[in-house]
């Protein structure tokens, strides 16, 4: 076997999740290496020691054992002093470490001599990084979480309902923030029945927050609000002053209120004040996420839910953890996605390839020295300008990709197939001619149609037009019913009439279809 990887409980006062499960454990034995578990370590996130024995995992009485065996250990919270004290010298720590937050424990861990990828440091910008954005994973959680904790003080119903004993209105919900925690709250609280609004310093999340249910609120100020990195960045006074007005508007008028907003490497912005909390209706509910960094909310108390006023202000620090099980298993996957980066081999040794901007992001400590914050991320070269082109001809002048025909060239061309039509016209039977002015205006009717439609719903006219197509059925309804001959219906062929029905019964689910496929696609074209 490879590497041991060390798995130890928690400490941190009420973390109830553990850093691996059962289901990665056997993965990470494929991957070469060996796994220790501390005894009890998943109990409070409902894994049991026998589900680690089950995977392939060594089991150990206590947490002094694992961490003297571990060569590699994944860990949920930063360590505390103690656990510092027991890394072995030349090993790997893996887990949220926030270097900017602890600058002593970052020279605690440099003294062992070890290396310390630290989850949070991910450089979220690259896409490849997405499957180990342990930060996305347990916003997603905590969001949610955060709507289940205001329905719970809420007390009454989040959808409106009609009943023999009265109307109950819907509530409104407020978030302040539209990152991955937002948006989870804005998804969650939707599909609960309730009238949701958010906002957000950045423009360009609007969208996200009306695909998933709710109405952006937009502040009166035209201010860009994106720092970089999926974060907000700090905002000018006069977009903060129209930003206070926007809220208290909102208090004033919310049964429910989800602070996220967060600023990386500062405190928590405040957001709402005790004036607009007095404002709320009483028996209304804040639920500040960002409580840990301080909160949103003047009056929120980090770890407790307090009422002032008649609102009832939520601070729990410990959304995550209080849905354990999913968020164990979340950032489980997070840390194997990252292992598998670590070790592409598959044989049960890491490399810490400082040359990976991935890796070198997330590499805070490497053999004792501290190699945080990490360089910026070389963005590629932009291409080469190509040689200059002929300027393309405006839509409606010239023969340009994708443009129509101008007016003289189209005279030209009737002109021309005039000239043709009445030459056929002179020579051909009466009876081809017919034909092929049908084949003509079929033609052009096809070109105008299929040249005039912005490529992006040539596929929904594709199945229009095999709808269309299946006038084919009237061929076949001639042989289901044919004509009266003196009087007297002709009774058509048994074979002839049964492949006529089966014909019918095809072209009426290709025109029924082919309807269906397109209302469908061209929904997707709506807002």
């Amino acid at each position: 076997m490879g590497l041991l990887i060390g798995v130890t409980k928690e400490t941190a006062a009420g973390e109830k999740r553990v850093a691996t499960v059962p289901d990665v454990v056997e993965k990470l034995i494929k991957l070469g290496f060996s796994v220790a578990v501390e005894s009890g370590a998943g109990d409070a996130a409902n894994f049991a020691d026998d589900t680690y024995r089950a995977a392939g995992a060594q089991v150990l009485p206590s947490a002094a054992e694992v961490w003297a065996q571990s060569d590699i250990v994944f860990k949920v919270r930063a360590p505390s002093p103690d656990e510092v004290a027991q890394l072995r010298e030349g090993a790997t720590l893996i887990g949220f470490i926030w270097p900017a937050q602890n600058p002593e424990l970052m020279q605690q861990l440099a003294a062992r001599k070890v290396t310390v990828l630290a989850i949070d440091a991910l450089p979220r910008q690259l896409s490849r990084a997405q499957k180990m954005d342990a930060l996305t994973s347990m916003a997603g959680v905590s969001g949610y979480r955060a709507v289940v904790e205001a329905a719970n003080a809420f007390g009454r119903f989040f959808n409106g309902q009609i009943t023999a004993a009265g109307k109950i209105p819907p509530a409104k919900v407020f978030i302040a923030g539209a990152g991955v925690a937002g948006l989870a709250a804005i998804g969650t609280a939707a599909n609960l029945g309730a009238i949701v609004r958010a906002n957000d310093t950045r423009a360009e999340v609007a969208d996200q927050v009306v695909s998933l249910g709710g109405e952006f609120v937009k502040v009166d100020y035209e201010e860009e609000g994106s720092g970089g990195g999926g974060y907000a960045k700090v905002m000018s006074e006069g977009f903060l002053a129209a930003q206070r007005a926007m809220y208290a508007q909102q208090a004033k008028d919310a049964d429910i209120i989800i602070t996220t907003a967060l600023i990386p490497g500062k405190p928590a912005p405040k957001l709402i004040t005790a004036e607009m909390v007095q404002s709320m209706k009483p028996g209304s509910v804040i639920v500040d996420m960002a409580a840990e960094q301080g909160g949103n909310c003047e009056l929120t108390v980090p770890g407790e839910a307090v009422v002032r006023h008649g609102v009832t202000i939520v601070g729990y620090t410990d959304l995550v953890s209080r849905l354990a099980k999913q968020s164990s298993t979340l950032y489980s996957n997070n840390l194997l996605r990252l292992t598998e980066e670590l070790c592409k081999t598959k044989d049960g040794v890491i490399n810490v390839n400082m040359d990976d901007d991935a890796l070198r992001g997330l590499t805070v400590i490497k053999d004792g020295a501290i190699t945080w914050p990490a360089p910026p991320i070389k963005q590629a070269a932009p291409p080469k300008p190509k040689a200059a082109m002929p300027a393309a001809a405006p839509k409606g002048h010239g023969h340009g990709a994708g443009a129509p025909m101008s007016v003289q060239s189209l005279v030209t061309v009737f002109g021309v197939g005039a000239v043709l039509f009445g030459l056929v016209g002179l020579y051909a039977p009466a009876s081809f001619l017919s034909h092929f002015t049908v084949f003509v205006l079929a033609c052009f009717i096809g070109y105008m149609v299929v040249w005039n439609v912005t490529p992006s719903l040539h596929t929904p006219l594709m199945s229009v037009t095999n709808a269309i197509s299946s006038i084919i059925a009237i061929g076949a309804l001639v042989q289901v019913a044919p004509p009266l001959t003196g009087g007297v219906m002709d009774r058509p062929n048994a074979l002839i009439l049964g492949l006529a029905v089966f014909a019918l019964a095809l072209t009426a689910v290709n025109m029924f279809g082919g309807f269906a496929v397109t209302r469908r696609m061209l929904a997707m074209f709506r807002k």
